[in-house]
């Protein structure tokens, strides 16, 4: 068996088994997800985190690309009870470290109550209780991670759908997973992928119907060009956010964020409509939070479980935001009208914009 130790905050060293070979550090965080490891492994908004999966057998369906949300495995370490040996010649391959036979119900509890922590990890035949704890100490803060973005998106813009006759849709890839342009493309949009820092101009140059923030890992408040376009664009175009993107959207009009204990992550996350009284069951990965919305926005949706703004629409502007995962991958596809949504606001504008006869 091969060496695996993992260090958490405060010191304390977990020995587990070794399947994935490497050295890593990372907020430790946990997903309750028990399918969709595939989409969970390559989901951007886990960078710079250790993800533990509650679930005790990851691997039991293999291993597709066809279900991947992006090109590579975001989390920098994977723990979990028991790996099958697909996943772990995945990470393998992937430069990732994993650890299994590892009393994962623990490691929840130990989140759960002391929060979402630093960790450190190594594995190999020679690694030791000494270099887990090494990676622990260099291990930074999640907020201290000032341009996560630059790890996660597009260098340059690309464009898909270029044929589509629908709305176009100007995509700021803060991390974006692929099923959130699947999903526009889906319902007939052309969708313009930009690098998180683009500027207001190039944005401008696009005259998009739509200006959507993707999801994404890291503190909303980093992300300081995205604030600044939403902040340029809200007066005359549209704007959408899925889960960072939410909280983008926040901080630029007014709103204030906050870290969360544990965060939300799973497929199972109830919200309830405000509105309707209808309660839906929410894929969700993230572990920032909108904390006040502003005079600008209004909460139309609330996680039953804690209460915190599932859901944001403008108060004078044309906004729509989600703070889960309305494109699911993994998890139930209740809420993919958000979509529709988002788009019909295009053509509100463009309603509003035509003279009425006389």
């Amino acid at each position: 068996m091969t060496a695996a130790y993992v260090a958490l905050e405060g010191g304390h060293v977990l020995e587990g088994r070794g399947r994935a070979s490497g050295t890593a550090r990372g907020e430790l965080v946990f997903t309750t997800a028990y399918t969709g490891y595939e989409e969970s492994l390559t989901d951007p908004s886990y960078e710079e985190q250790i993800l533990t999966f509650s679930y005790p057998l990851i691997g039991n369906y293999g291993v597709r690309t066809e279900r991947f949300e992006d090109d590579r495995v975001h989390p920098r370490a994977v723990l979990a009870k028991e790996l099958t040996d697909d996943v772990a010649d995945w990470l393998e391959s992937e430069g990732v470290p994993a650890v299994d036979h590892l009393d994962t119900r623990d490691v929840v509890t130990d989140i759960r109550d002391g929060g979402a922590m630093k960790c450190g990890i190594a594995v190999g035949e020679d690694a030791t209780e000494e270099d887990a704890l090494a990676e622990l100490e260099a291990c930074k803060a999640m907020s201290d991670h000032t341009d996560i973005g630059a790890q996660v998106s597009v260098d340059d813009h690309t464009v898909y759908g270029a044929d589509n006759d629908g709305e176009t849709v100007a995509l700021v890839d803060c991390g974006a997973k692929g099923s959130i342009v699947d999903s526009l493309l889906d319902r007939n949009a052309t969708v313009h992928v930009l690098p998180y820092d683009v500027s207001t101009a190039d944005v401008e140059a696009l005259d998009p119907d739509i200006l959507f923030i993707s999801n994404g890992p890291g503190d909303p408040a980093n992300y300081e060009q995205a604030i600044e376009l939403v902040e340029a664009f809200v007066e005359d175009t549209p704007v959408a956010g899925i889960c960072l993107g939410q909280q983008i959207v926040a901080e630029a009009l007014g709103g204030t964020t906050a870290k969360m204990n544990f965060g939300h992550r799973g497929v199972n996350q109830p919200v309830l409509d405000l509105e309707s009284g209808q309660v839906v069951m929410t894929t969700q990965n993230h572990g920032y939070t909108v904390d006040e919305p502003g005079d600008y926005l209004e909460v139309t949706q609330i996680n039953v479980n804690d209460d915190t703004p599932e859901g944001l629409d403008g108060v004078e502007h044309d906004i729509i935001t989600r703070q889960y995962h309305p494109e699911a991958n993994p998890g139930p596809e209740d809420t993919l009208e958000f979509f529709d949504s988002v788009l019909g606001m295009a053509e509100k504008t463009d309603q509003r914009a035509v003279p009425a006869d006389d």
